[in-house]
């Protein structure tokens, strides 16, 4: 008798560390009398997108905006030559429409979807620090404000490599906007 109550009052939980499945006995009784602990259990997990996915999801995105910029700015410049007309400072017409393509294309995926081509095809997805929906606020800070500091000073293209280094896997454009990147797949 003493030992069925044992039972009920025990557990068998599933978790995932590093890619291996774990297998833990969770006592209720604890649980119950920290009440703190249950509300962080109820919280969601997420694995944050390591440096490397990153990479690979970026890249690719940056293959689809070069293709789409073979396909309509650069005919279309050739047709009207329109891009020997237009310079500022010592931008080309031809560099600030391909860059015009490169943020509306991350700031419409990332709004519309919550992620680009690239990270649909590695799983990943880009998601609110308080798990709201994707405001423009954040958006226009994450890829426009954020990448506009990486390209413009070539040194600070360095700080993609702080996404290795900090805990939650962020880069400087993730911090300003307030956003994480994340896996897709569900924690069994």
């Amino acid at each position: 008798m003493e030992q069925t109550a044992q039972v009920n009052t025990k557990y068998r939980r599933q978790r995932v560390v590093n890619g291996r499945l774990r297998n833990r006995v969770v006592d209720v009784r604890h649980q119950e009398e920290n009440p703190v602990d249950n509300k962080e259990q109820t919280l969601p997990r997420y694995q944050f997108a390591g440096f490397w996915m990153r990479l690979w999801a970026f890249l690719l995105d940056s293959i689809t905006v070069f293709a789409l910029n073979g396909m309509l700015i650069y005919p279309l410049l050739t047709i009207t030559g329109i891009g020997e007309w237009i310079t500022i400072a010592s931008y080309s017409g031809e560099a600030l429409l391909s860059a015009l393509v490169f943020f509306l294309y991350f700031a419409i995926m990332t709004k519309k979807y919550g992620q680009t081509i690239g990270k649909m095809v590695f799983g990943l997805r880009v998601i609110s620090k308080d798990g709201d929906e994707l405001s423009w606020s954040q958006i226009i800070f994450r890829e426009g404000v954020g990448r506009f500091i990486h390209q413009i000073f070539f040194l600070l293209q360095v700080l993609y490599v702080a996404v290795a280094f900090t805990a939650k896997k962020q880069g400087f454009h993730d911090m300003i906007a307030d956003t994480y990147v994340i896996h897709e797949r569900e924690e069994v």
